[in-house]
């Protein structure tokens, strides 16, 4: 019986650039974003500005975290306490924890079987609550039909916010995830497309909105510094209007992360590789569905989702044990307590969730994996074979009781 032995959490080493300029940084000591001397640029500075060119946006900044930066973009289009946010039902606790920290109320949107956000439902729900605002989270690197998406909400007078913490360089119709929305909010964090352990990104082209996440990041009155921001004056009117909540990245994250943004199209390529392989393996499999990737969607996929509908909790379950025994973690959605970073929105009671019974469905049966890049394309065949051979003898298993149950019934009789 095969099985895999490597870790589902161990990431790529920093690359040799980042090491070199993070030690660069630590050796001369100016760790905070506006601490430089001379004619030096702050290596935040510098990263904001690359990171604006690629993704061909006007402005960027650098927070703390892809949780910052979603408070961020909301405090930036004066999101008011209490008021409603539209966000996907199916999302991880940053999402409607960035609305709930500045005192608004999420109103979660049903989900696709292809695990998007429903439109027809956001429009439902957009009418009901006259919300102005959606946080659309990209969730796990599935992008919905962004035309229609954007079609609707321009028709509904609503602001669109992108989550691309797991769309990092993928598009729509060859326009870049993180630029059909009014903003784009990315994470660094350690699981995401480049790595800094932590760490978050803001871009728009917007002046207003960018001019007051700056503020809003902690620039004092040092926002002249900013390389990807707007000029000055846009900032005079407003200056001492918006508070400081500090939350700007710092230059040693910054160091780390300014060489990985080279490296996310061979990055990308070699996920896809991974994903493919997966598929290929998982293909056919009774039991299990394959999510669907429409042609529009170029998608970089750090990790991998499939269902299992219809299954009762119990064989999920057993599958997840199963395959776990084989060095195969996987991560279920359907589980009735939070474990570890899988949560659902019925978890997140601060948020007041009301039932969603499609979304309920789809997350019963939902099935997530990591896909690190220390992983091959023969490591991606090897646990596809494990979870195929699991998924088919956990199915045996439910026959052979079903048949077990009607030769005793047979036998009663």
């Amino acid at each position: 019986m095969e099985r895999f032995d490597q870790s589902f959490t161990q990431q790529e080493p920093i690359p040799d650039a980042g090491i070199e300029a993070a030690i660069a940084v630590m050796r001369h000591g100016r760790l905070h974003r506006y601490n430089t001397v001379a004619e030096e640029i702050a290596e935040t500075a510098l990263l904001e500005e690359e990171f604006a060119a690629f993704t061909g946006a006007r402005y960027c900044l650098a927070v703390a975290s892809g949780g910052v930066a979603m408070a961020t973009a909301l405090r930036a289009v004066q999101v008011c306490p209490g008021a409603p946010v539209l966000t996907n039902a199916f999302t991880l606790a940053p999402v409607p924890g960035a609305i709930a920290s500045i005192g608004a109320r999420p109103v979660f949107i049903e989900t696709t079987e292809d695990l998007t956000i429903d439109l027809g439902h956001l429009e439902v729900m957009a009418r009901a609550t006259d919300a102005r605002v959606l946080m659309l989270s990209h969730m796990r690197g599935h992008l919905a039909d962004m035309d229609r998406l954007m079609a609707l909400c321009n028709s509904l007078g609503i602001v669109v916010i992108e989550d691309c913490a797991h769309t990092m360089g993928a598009s729509w119709n060859g326009v870049p995830s993180g630029r059909h929305g009014a903003i784009g909010c990315y994470s660094t964090q350690t699981y995401k497309h480049i790595n800094a352990g932590e760490g978050g990104l803001l871009i728009t082209d917007d002046a207003g909105i960018a001019a007051r996440s700056v503020l809003l990041s902690g620039s004092y009155m040092l926002y002249p510094r900013h390389r990807a921001a707007p000029p000055a004056e846009v900032f005079e009117a407003m200056r001492l209007d918006v508070p400081n909540i500090s939350g700007r990245m710092d230059n040693l994250r910054a160091a780390i992360l300014r060489p990985q943004i080279a490296l996310l199209a061979e990055r990308a390529a070699r996920w896809l590789a991974l994903y493919r392989a997966l598929e290929d393996g998982l293909s056919g499999t009774l039991g299990l569905r394959l999510i669907p990737r429409p042609a529009a969607e170029a998608f970089v996929p750090s990790s991998f989702q499939f269902t299992l509908p219809g299954w009762p909790a119990a064989r999920v379950r057993a599958l997840v044990a199963r395959c776990g025994a084989r060095g195969v973690e996987l991560k279920w959605f359907g589980a009735p307590e939070p474990v570890a970073f899988t949560s659902r929105y019925d978890h997140w009671r601060y948020a007041e969730p009301q039932p969603l019974p499609q979304t309920d469905r789809v997350l019963a049966g939902l099935i997530d994996m990591r896909l690190p890049l220390t992983f091959s394309t023969d490591d991606a065949a090897l646990i596809a074979r494990i979870i195929r051979a699991e998924v088919l003898a956990v199915g045996q298993m439910l026959q052979d009781a079903l048949d077990a149950a009607a030769q005793g019934l047979r036998l009663a009789d």
